[in-house]
Parts: structure tokens; C-alpha cells; sequence
């Protein structure tokens, strides 16, 4: 109704409410602490009807599935990151082994879309543009499950605001920022994460609403229902993609908020009952959660069971429990006098010498050895080979004879009878490294400085070196440096191969070196064990093992991922939509898909939380001179339901500024579904000087309260049907950049260019005055 009552008295000693989303708890009511709201206006009633609300969310839905099936068989080709996400889905058809830096589970529901439609994983998605219809891949298969998981975010975001209290105008207006965004549309049409990422952290988002409607029915059926609904949908996220994680410390720091308000003495709460929550919490959300992490990486490594092109980022114990592994069938005992080719572990380049030596001086005027070079050379040749000599006695038959961990050997090199040697002169380009050179076999003045110990990796003492799987490092025994490459090339003098130098830092990742081949070997069976094709069952190694050492290698190369990109951006840019991503280009027809946000949304959530900050620094502003402009209730609904969607908002986006990876718009896509949330809660404090409450389940140590109704009047579904339009018109005037079709002209182009920041293909030269 119009006149709605404006509340100012305040809960002097009494409980405050604490709402449904929010993450602190609450105490009891009585029927004083909220004005008492006997009706509202016509129109807001209607709304608020369960028809009236499940209409809005139907048409919501329906428009949605329209919105991201509309020709998704368009473009018929490769599109951005489908190279590699489509390729895991052959991969996971054909059971090969890959490596990537994120969690396995939207992968593995692509794997599994693929296997629903007949699909073979005969195809390996190489290049972006690859036609999809002429290799006979069932594409839109694979495309209709992130527009399935897409679609359904947006009744899901309807969901989130109205569980939270707040009417159906409201809850469609974050929907409709959701539905009509170009950049979710784009994201749900492809096979990509994110559509996947983003439907499960708004689960999550859900569920713990609901968790938290039910604090005063704590411990019930339904209150562990939906605690256990949250761990696992927070699970999911985090098994989705890397920054997945970031759901799990947003739930994190509410959980903590909630538990750090149960802790509080005033609350009346004895230790045992805070510990009785903590408990609980840490079954649901720490618990749960991990063993559904473990398990989805238990189902990606036992389907992956074939070797295939993540081998070699694995160590050798890891690819033995591969069937078909080149470690596991030519992995062969290595004996003294064997001659053998040895390989850079990171690089692929052979351990190499040739008579050329060093320069006396090096042009930063450095002097050298002018020993014989020793360098990393990238070809099969017969200057790689190298002999193993003994600095022990040995038996003249047997197993004694063969190379062992922690040995110390000798490496002759074959073509020019020297043995290798390092001594401290500095390397050819790293001042601070060790030269490696050679020394005459014959000549034992400098015996002691060609003496290195043999260290395998992750071997038990005693353990045979193995050609192809004995990893090792080369530690000098005098020096304790290790022989170690870089993929700077040398100069001219030295071929431009590459550097071989000795590092002081023996654990340094560069440092590790493998037997490629036995080329000539003591052991008289071993040629008719390399004629030998036979099958090899897989070794088995513990799955912890095989996880951690996976997580160590996602988290280093997810790290390593600093390469320049023309359409990278930085978080600053992300909120005010300055930059997109070109996702796929044609000549032909000049179409393109270019991935950006409807900017009236993007902008408005920015609004929206400019807003929410000013109100809550007047309101604290106000309350220090003795002011109370916002009654409680409208308060704590600030703090708690809009403040868990801000902590959301944050933790999804500040930790971006602290990546040197590189980053892209896409990135920002979970936080702007938060903002879009904070955007309605705005709204509504706007529109209206009260809320409905209360939302949260009754228990039997509360008191039962008087209801009170949020009243937008009209005017709130006049400005939402305004702003629902103008999203439309602009998500229209958008969308052959998002669909890829029709093509446009040049001056088309130049017109969708809404921000001169933006790098659209097929733009017109824009002509000036002379």
C-alpha cells in the first residue's frame, strides 16, 4: 500500500533479525521490533502470487533456452578454447591420458555429452576454424549441454532473490541481467567451463540460502539437507575449473562470519553448542567437499587409463600405470660401458658435445677454458652419445654390473674419447653457473672434477637406472652443482644450440635429464628385448600419489601460463566491460564472434555496488552522530543477504590483481552474476522503505513475529519492463557479434563499437577532416 509505515524505533537489548542469506545467525523476535504491514498494493500483491511468480519464472526459463540454443549449430567450425576442450572430450572417449591445468568434472560432462550422442572422439580439434561438418562431429551435442547448464542459471538467479526475501519484480530484475547478456550467452553456446562453472556456483549460492533459512530449525533433517546440498554444489564449482576455488573461500568466509556471531557469549550459546555447529560445518563444507574433489579425480584417472599426449608432463612412476606407455614398453635396466643418448627432461634437447671449443674471451669480456663445448643440441646425431664408465670395481658378470641410484659414474663421450667435466669457471651466458666442458680420458690430473652422482628421481636406495623412465639429475661431486639447460641459445660460435651450464640449486626443475636410448649395451639380451613387442600390463601406484602429484603440476602450469595475448585484460578493465575477446573469425560474409557483455547490465551492476557501498558508509557515517536513518530490519537485510552477495562479488574478483597469468574478461563472469544480485537488492532498497519478512523458517525458540511487505507500487515493474527492454534492444543490436551471424559491413561493425577500447574485426577505416 502507499502508505507505508516508516519504522524508526530500534531493538534497544533485544535480538536484531538476521536474513535468510546473510552469514551471521540470529535470536529471538518479539512483536515489537518491526512495524506491522496489514496489506500492500494490488499490483505488488499479484506479483507475489506463487501463479503470478512461477509465470514470470516459466517465460524467464523459456526465454532463456531460446536465447542460448538459437543457432548454436552457427559457426560449423572450431571456436576459441574448443581446441582444447573439445580435444579432452575426444580423450576422455578414447581413454588417453591428458594433462590440463583445471579440475576434471566439465570436462568429464563433455566426455560424457559426446559418448550420449554417438560420438567416437575421432576428432582432435587442432585448430581453431577446423569444420566440424566434414569431420562428422556431433558438435551441437557437445554444445548443448553448457546452454542446458547456461539456460538454467537464470531461473536459478530468479531463485537465489526470491528465497532471500525479495518480490518477484526484484528477483526478475537480476535474472533479466543475467538473461540478456551477451557474454553469458556467448559462454553457454560453446563448448566451454564456464557456463558450467557459473550453474554451479549459483547452486551453491542457493543452498546456502536455504541453509541458512532453517538456522532456528538447526540440526533438522532438512538443515543438514541443505548444508550437504551446498558442500556438494561448492565441490562441483571447485571440480569445474582452477578459479573455482574462489566459491569455496567465499563460502569460507561466511561460514566463518556465521560462526564467529554463534561464538558470541552475549548470544547466550554455551561452547559445547558452538562446537556442535563447527562440527557440523566441518562434515558439510570442508569434509563432503573433499572426498567429492578426490572423487571426481578417482573417475578422471581411472577412465584415462591409455597413454596419450599428457604423459610426458607426468613423472615415470605416474606413466608406468599407463597401458601403452613408452616408459612402461622400452623402459630398459642401464649397465656399466652401455652407451647411450641422454635428453633434457624440460627441453627434449640430446647432452652434446663436438670438438669446437669455447672462445677464449666472450663479449662481456669474460674469459673461458677454451675447453671442448658441451651443449644441448635438438637433432639425433652421432656426437649424443655417451658411455658410462664405472669409478668402481665391478664383477665381470651379472647384476652388479648394472647403474644404480646414488651411484658416482663417469660420461665418456664417444666421438672424441673425453669425459665430462665441470669446474669452477663461469658458463658461457650465466656468470653465476658452472662451464661444462670435457676432459681427455687419458689425462687423471683433473680425475676428481669428471666424478658425478647418479640421483634418480623419487627412487628407493639402490633402485636400477632405466632408459626412457629413470629420470635423474647429474650432481658434481665436488661442487654439489648439477647439470642443467636453459632454452637460451648460445651464439654462433657454438651453433646456436643450446646452453649446457652447471646450477647451484640441484632441486632446480631444469636439472632433470633422461636416458632417450641404449644405443650400444652390455647386456647381450637386450636387442632381442627391443625387437620384443609385448603388451605390459600397468604398474599400479597410489592415487594420492598420482593427485598430488597432478594438483603440484596444475598449479605450476596454471601459474606458468604468462604469455602474452592480444585480447588479455586486466581485472580493472573487467567491471566497466573496456575489452572483449575475439573468439572466431570468417572472411567470407565478414561474421565474427566477439565476446563482451550487454553493457547496460555490466554497468548497472557496477551501479549498484557504488550504491550499496555509499549506503552503508552514510548509514555508519549517520550512526556515529547518534542518526538512525534505516530501520533495523532493512539494515540487517544490507548487511547480511546484499553483504553475502558483495563477499561473493569480492572474492571472485580482488584475487585477480594478485595473478601474473594471463587473464581474461571470461574470468570476470562469476562475480558480475554476483553483482547483477547486489544491482536487485539495490533496487528494491530504493524502491522501497521496507522489506518482506520475515523469510526464514520458524523453530520453536522464536517467537513468532508480524509479517511485513516490501511495496514497490507500480513504479518498480514500470522501471524493470523499461530496463528489461533496453537490455533486449542492446543484447539484438549485439548479437551477430555473438552469434557469429549475420555478417556485417564495415560500418556495422563500427557502430556495435560501443567503446572505442574495443577490438571488433571487419571495422570500417573511420575517414576525418583535413
Amino acid at each position: 500500500m502507499s502508505g507505508v509505515q516508516d519504522v524508526r524505533q530500534r531493538n534497544k537489548g533485544k535480538g536484531i533479525n538476521r536474513d535468510a542469506s546473510g552469514p551471521s545467525s540470529a535470536v529471538d523476535y518479539d512483536d515489537h521490533n518491526v512495524a506491522y504491514l496489514p496489506s500492500r498494493s494490488y499490483i505488488e500483491s499479484f506479483l507475489n502470487t506463487e501463479e503470478a511468480s512461477a509465470a514470470v519464472v516459466a517465460i524467464l526459463t523459456i526465454i532463456a533456452f531460446f536465447t542460448r540454443f538459437y543457432k548454436i549449430n552457427h559457426p560449423d567450425q572450431v571456436v576459441f578454447d574448443e581446441v582444447h576442450f573439445g580435444k579432452f572430450a575426444s580423450y576422455y572417449i578414447r581413454r588417453e591420458y591428458y594433462f590440463d591445468v583445471h579440475p576434471p568434472l566439465a570436462k568429464l560432462l563433455f566426455g560424457l555429452a559426446g559418448w550420449f550422442v554417438g560420438y567416437d572422439g575421432h576428432f582432435d580439434f587442432e585448430n581453431i576454424g577446423d569444420s566440424y561438418t566434414e569431420n562428422h562431429v556431433p558438435y551441437v551435442g557437445l554444445r548443448a549441454l553448457p546452454a542446458i547448464l547456461g539456460s538454467l542459471t537464470v531461473p536459478i538467479v530468479y531463485a537465489i532473490m526470491k528465497e532471500c526475501g525479495y518480490s518477484t519484480i526484484i528477483a526478475a530484475f537480476s535474472a533479466i541481467i543475467i538473461l540478456f547478456d551477451n557474454a553469458h550467452v556467448a559462454q553457454s553456446r560453446l563448448i566451454l567451463l564456464d557456463a558450467t562453472l557459473i550453474f554451479f556456483l549459483s547452486l551453491t549460492m542457493y543452498s546456502y540460502v536455504r541453509f541458512k533459512k532453517l538456522r532456528y530449525q538447526e540440526f533438522s533433517p532438512q538443515w543438514w539437507g541443505w548444508l550437504l546440498a551446498t558442500g556438494t554444489f561448492m565441490a562441483c564449482t571447485w571440480a569445474s575449473k582452477v578459479n573455482g576455488i574462489l566459491t569455496v573461500v567465499a563460502v569460507g568466509v561466511a561460514v566463518l562470519i556465521d560462526l564467529w556471531d554463534i561464538l558470541d557469549y552475549k548470544k547466550g550459546h554455551s561452547m559445547q553448542y558452538f562446537w556442535k555447529h563447527f562440527i557440523a560445518r566441518a562434515a558439510g563444507l570442508i569434509a563432503l567437499p573433499l572426498v567429492i574433489y578426490l572423487s571426481v579425480f578417482w573417475v578422471h584417472l581411472a577412465i584415462l587409463s591409455n597413454t596419450g599426449p599428457g604423459d610426458a608432463f607426468m613423472s615415470p612412476s605416474f606413466q608406468e600405470t599407463l597401458r601403452g606407455n613408452e616408459l612402461l614398453m622400452k623402459s630398459h635396466e642401464i649397465r656399466y660401458y652401455d652407451t647411450v643418448t641422454i635428453k633434457h627432461k624440460d627441453t627434449q634437447v640430446y647432452l652434446h658435445s663436438h670438438p669446437e671449443r669455447y672462445p677464449l674471451k666472450y663479449d662481456d669480456g669474460r674469459i673461458s677454458s677454451q675447453g671442448q663445448q658441451v651443449t644441448g643440441y635438438g637433432h639425433e646425431d652421432s656426437n649424443n652419445q655417451w658411455q658410462i664408465i664405472p669409478t668402481k670395481a665391478l664383477p665381470e658378470t651379472g647384476r652388479g654390473r648394472i647403474v644404480r641410484h646414488e651411484d658416482v659414474i663417469q660420461l665418456l663421450h664417444v666421438n672424441t674419447g673425453t669425459v665430462l667435466m665441470t669446474h669452477d669457471v663461469a658458463s658461457p651466458l650465466m656468470a653465476t653457473n658452472e662451464e661444462f666442458t670435457t676432459w681427455p680420458k687419458d689425462d687423471h690430473s683433473r680425475y676428481n672434477d669428471t666424478l658425478f652422482h647418479l640421483r634418480l628421481s623419487d627412487a628407493a636406495p639402490g633402485e636400477a637406472w632405466k632408459s626412457k623412465s629413470g629420470h635423474f639429475r647429474l650432481i658434481h661431486v665436488p661442487t654439489k652443482v648439477a647439470m642443467w639447460s636453459h632454452p637460451t641459445q648460445l651464439p654462433d660460435w657454438a651453433f646456436k644450440q643450446q646452453e649446457i651450464n652447471g646450477n647451484k640449486n640441484a632441486n632446480e626443475k631444469g636439472a632433470v635429464w633422461y636416458v632417450n636410448e641404449i644405443v650400444d649395451s652390455q647386456d647381450p639380451d637386450l636387442k632381442a628385448k627391443l625387437e620384443e613387442v609385448e603388451m605390459k600390463e600397468p604398474k599400479r601406484l597410489n592415487f594420492f600419489k598420482k593427485f598430488g602429484e597432478l594438483q603440484l603440476l596444475m598449479l605450476q602450469h596454471n601459474a606458468g601460463l604468462t604469455a602474452s595475448h592480444p585480447y588479455a585484460s586486466g581485472p580493472i578493465n573487467w567491471p566497466f566491460l573496456l575489452s572483449g575477446i575475439s573468439f572466431w573469425t570468417q572472411n567470407e560474409g565478414q561474421k565474427q564472434i566477439y565476446l563482451i557483455g550487454n553493457i547496460i547490465g555490466w554497468w548497472a551492476s557496477v551501479g549498484g555496488i557504488c550504491i550499496y557501498i555509499g549506503i552503508l558508509g552514510a548509514d555508519l557515517l549517520a550512526r556515529r552522530r547518534g542518526l538512525e536513518p534505516i530501520p533495523d530490519d532493512v539494515r540487517n537485510r544490507l548487511w547480511n543477504s546484499t553483504g553475502f552477495f558483495i563477499i561473493v562479488w569480492a572474492v571472485h574478483y580482488f584475487p585477480f590483481y594478485l595473478m601474473s597469468r594471463q587473464l581474461f574478461i571470461h574470468h570476470y563472469l562469476p562475480s558480475h552474476v554476483a553483482s547483477a544480485l547486489v544491482a536487485g537488492s539495490v533496487l528494491s532498497f530504493v524502491l522501497s522503505e521496507t522489506i518482506n519478512t520475515p523469510v526464514s523458517a520458524w523453530g520453536p525458540s522464536v517467537k513468532p513475529r508480524p509479517t511485513t511487505y516490501a511495496d514497490h507500487g507500480v513504479k518498480a515493474p514500470v522501471m524493470v519492463a523499461v530496463f528489461a527492454i533496453a537490455m533486449f534492444s542492446l543484447y539484438l543490436f549485439i548479437s551477430p557479434l555473438t552469434y557469429g551471424t549475420p555478417g556485417l559491413t564495415g560500418e556495422q561493425v563500427n557502430a556495435r563499437r560501443l567503446l572505442s577500447s574495443w577490438t571488433l574485426h571487419f571495422a570500417a577505416k573511420e575517414s576525418g577532416n583535413i
